[in-house]
């Protein structure tokens, strides 16, 4: 296409002339992730034998409530100002697969802060959580099937392309499984909380089985093809997420249930966290060689928190079911680990969102007459 063809349909012009905003255009759903992980660190602090202090997670639950808004609000705004982009995030077919599959983190920002809300107790607790879960089930059932259907349907997706983002969307049904049961502790006895009580259940389900079939192509593609490029390299960690959150779950079933689900939290809960700890461990491993290679700092080092967070209260979950304090202390080693992950993504990305490099302003159309160029084939 020439450049005059180009700036005769007028509506990619008009969209980057635009003065308001002109950054948003830049704006994906990825950015949620931040999200997620901050509210998993006041979330996942109410979990521990040695809590921190309350007013601290609670400023931190408040500032992930103000990020989520401003997300919203944000992103609302990129799909009306910058239709042609939002379309292409899903639809393109060469770039959608790389940022499609973030869409599950809108469900899981609105269940965490949901969710932090209620672990935390502030004020209108139950209803901020009921919102906010409905919302956010909503919207990951729909990322769940909608995504896998593009994948398939839309997108080009070389052999050996499987990665650690594809769980997003599948994931996010887990997150709903795992908060479920603390809701349903606020509903009637009888139908209404037995109701909630096995469609949180059923959610574990949908979401394990994805993720059973979804894993081995992800390990496959790194014994097969190497190591994933060094950007994309923290992408790692994603994994942990179903792994956590899942024993999450069963935990907080066996709280609302013991009889029904106890052992199977137990049961179930141990050996996926020792799995847990050696996919961290590998991670690791491959994050150290990575940073030698000159990884430096994205927004993809976001997925060094929500899914150890998700360990956190694994593990924590598992220690109230045990009693075994090896898992008590685990949930504080690796709520320390979040922390400090949470500390650093957070101060990298305000740096880079003041210098404009992580959300960069479009570059303007050339003034005068720019000489077309014949393309060959």
């Amino acid at each position: 296409m020439t450049t005059s063809a180009r700036a005769g349909t007028g509506a990619p012009t008009a969209v980057l002339s635009r003065p308001a905003a002109p950054r948003l255009r830049a704006l994906g759903p990825n950015w949620y992730a931040a999200v997620m992980g901050t509210a998993i660190v006041a979330a996942a602090g109410t979990a521990l034998p040695v809590q921190p202090p309350r007013a601290v997670l609670e400023g931190i639950w408040t500032l992930a409530a103000a990020a989520l808004l401003v997300l919203l609000v944000a992103r609302a705004g990129h799909w009306l100002l910058h239709a042609d982009r939002a379309r292409d995030q899903l639809l393109d077919p060469a770039e959608a697969p790389a940022v499609a599959p973030f869409y599950g983190c809108l469900a899981m920002a609105l269940l965490a802060v949901g969710g932090g809300a209620l672990a935390l107790d502030v004020p209108g607790a139950v209803g901020i959580d009921a919102v906010l879960w409905a919302a956010g089930t909503a919207v990951g059932l729909v990322a769940s099937v909608a995504v896998p259907y593009l994948m398939i349907t839309r997108h080009e997706l070389r052999p050996g392309s499987a990665g650690p983002v594809w769980l997003l969307p599948v994931v996010a049904p887990m997150v709903s499984a795992a908060l479920g049961p603390p809701l349903a502790a606020h509903l009637p006895a009888g139908q209404p909380r037995q109701t909630m009580l096995l469609g949180s259940f059923a959610l574990f389900g949908m979401s394990m089985l994805a993720t059973l079939v979804i894993l081995p192509l992800v390990f496959a593609r790194l014994v097969h093809h190497g190591p994933l490029p060094v950007p994309m390299t923290p992408v790692l960690f994603l994994v942990l997420g179903p792994l956590g959150q899942s024993t999450t779950a069963l935990g907080n079933l066996a709280d609302a249930e013991p009889g029904s689900f106890g052992a199977l939290a137990v049961l179930y809960g141990v050996p996926v966290l020792g799995f847990a700890l050696l996919w961290l461990a590998l991670s690791t491993a491959l994050v150290v060689r990575a940073t030698r290679h000159g990884m430096g700092f994205s927004l993809t080092w976001w997925a060094f928190t929500f899914p150890v967070g998700t360990c956190v209260t694994g593990a924590a979950a598992v220690w109230r079911h045990t009693g075994a304090e090896v898992f008590g202390w685990l949930a504080v080693a690796l709520y320390a680990l979040l922390v400090a992950a949470w500390a650093t993504a957070a101060v990298r990305t305000v740096a880079g969102l003041l210098s404009g490099a992580l959300l960069p302003a479009p570059q303007r159309a050339p003034a005068g007459p720019v000489p077309t160029r014949a393309r060959t084939r």
